[in-house]
């Protein structure tokens, strides 16, 4: 790749433009700033990032105008990205001293026993296109609190994003070394995942990467490694008389954010005597949504998705999915030719011989209609996924058993499947995760703890197995000495 360029999705006008960047170069600087950075007092450390905080406070909406542009998602959910931004600052300050507090405890007589936790050194980061700045910086913020140096790679499909995050560091006075930025594709990707620099890799993205960098670090028990990727959602919808409101969380998990997020509802799983009942209150509720440009009047519910390329895999996936048996229940169409806008689709895949368990990432809600409870919670355990689950309606006992039951990292009772609060530790199983859950659990990957036995100078005697001075040896048996 000899250069790199960002278009704007909504419009197709072209936003950034640059450069690969030098990976080795950014290693290098991290390799050689860490030490005295984590040598800093942890206040001190605080302090820097509290400044970023107030950086990025100061310039919400040239950040989120950047990331509407950038993204395709609306003005007000860019704004409340930039905010995710901010608060990750407290809430991990308050994670940090929670998970990986200095403790003391019972020794021997005379020393002392601690617990600390020290950095790994220089960490790589990559970060998704779908929240371009609050899920890289909820890797970066937890990492640079612990002393490590960063060495962050966005997406190739959000670059300018991740330069002016990158610069509101640099603001706040946190040097290049300390947080380092490299810009490239997917080789740029490889060659920073790979560097023998790095003392682990952070990631967010698509089970398929995440698949290949866990094969790539299998030999490298000595590099931390956490993976936070996708989720095939199950949402189930059993009795309950609310159709509006159970309508308007189907629809908040599934196509919030155009549906491009790791934790969006993929399957409803429907009791099948409220299939005829409730489909026309989500057809009528979804044809309702406005579809249009992230600065448009009145604001739009959902964008475009990130690109053409994306937009037609979808399409091609719902048309797929038509060919093997599914019925639509909502065709999913494209509003505007030659640029990736898509209404949301919806189709019934009950009678499909074999249902693919990949993650759509996108507008796309596959309906799965189930006669009892124990089949509903069998079809939305039915994935290699593991992320977030949702079940609307139900009794207290319905819910609990679900709860025991469903193999997912997030499950939710008459809320969406996305909307996880940072203030939680978030992550999945499976191939939703390598079982190292980011938000406020960030902290456990990002130091490791030392264990320390102390006292103040050396005394020491070994009280049983020492032979009297008086004997020696000769070969292999004992002789006692004679006058």
């Amino acid at each position: 790749m000899n250069e790199l360029v960002s278009y704007e999705p909504a419009t197709g006008a072209e936003l950034w433009r640059g450069k690969p960047s030098d990976v080795d170069a950014a290693v290098a600087a991290a390799r050689k700033a860490w030490p005295l950075w984590a040598s800093r007092p942890l206040g001190e450390r605080v302090e820097k990032v509290r400044h970023f905080a107030n950086r990025a406070r100061g310039e919400l909406e040239k950040f989120a105008d950047l990331i509407a542009r950038e993204t395709g998602k609306p003005l007000w959910e860019a704004r409340t990205e930039v905010e995710s931004v901010i608060n990750k600052v407290d809430i991990s300050v308050k994670a940090y001293a929670d998970r990986t507090s200095q403790r003391r405890f019972e020794g021997k007589p005379g020393t002392r026993s601690a617990l600390r936790h020290k950095p790994h050194g220089v960490l790589a980061v990559l970060g998704p296109y779908n929240f371009p700045a609050h899920l890289p910086n909820g890797h970066i913020i937890p990492a640079l609190i612990a002393g490590n140096a960063v060495v962050f790679k966005p997406s190739e499909k959000t670059p300018a994003v991740g330069a002016m995050l990158i610069d509101l560091y640099r603001k706040a006075g946190i040097s290049e070394g300390v947080i380092n930025i490299v810009q490239g594709g997917p080789e740029t990707g490889k060659a920073l995942s790979a560097h023998e620099g790095i003392d682990g890799l952070l990631f967010t993205g698509s089970a398929t990467t995440g698949i290949a960098l866990n094969r790539q670090f299998a030999t490298r028990p000595d590099k931390i490694l956490a993976l936070e990727m996708g989720g095939n959602n199950p949402i189930i919808l059993w009795d309950t008389r609310d159709l509006h409101s159970a309508a308007v969380l189907v629809v908040q998990s599934a196509f919030l954010s155009a549906g491009q997020r790791c934790t969006a509802g993929r399957r409803l799983i429907i009791k099948d005597d409220m299939f005829d009942q409730f489909m026309p209150e989500l057809k009528r509720l979804t044809d309702r949504l406005v579809i249009g440009d992230p600065h448009g009047e009145p604001p739009p519910f959902m964008g475009p998705v990130i690109d053409n390329e994306t937009a037609d895999g979808l399409t091609e996936s719902f048309l797929a999915l038509m060919s093997h048996g599914g019925r639509p229940v909502r065709h999913m169409t494209r509003p505007i030719k030659g640029r990736p806008f898509i209404s949301p689709g919806i189709i019934d895949v009950t009678d499909m011989a074999e249902r693919p368990d990949i993650e759509l990432f996108g507008p796309l809600l596959q309906v799965i209609r189930v006669s009892d409870f124990e089949s509903a919670i069998h079809e939305a355990n039915n994935t290699r996924y593991g992320l977030s689950a949702s079940l609307i309606g139900g009794s207290t006992d319905e819910y609990n058993q679900f709860w025991a039951n469903s193999r997912a990292g997030i499950v939710n009772w008459n809320q969406p499947t996305n909307g996880a609060s940072s203030a939680a530790p978030f992550g999945g199983i499976g191939l939703s995760g390598n079982h190292r859950p980011s938000a406020y659990y960030a902290a456990d990957y990002c130091a490791y703890p030392v264990v320390s036995t102390e006292a103040e100078n050396p005394k020491a005697m070994i009280g049983i197995g020492l032979r009297d001075e008086t004997i020696s040896f000769s070969g292999d048996a004992p002789a006692r000495t004679t006058e």
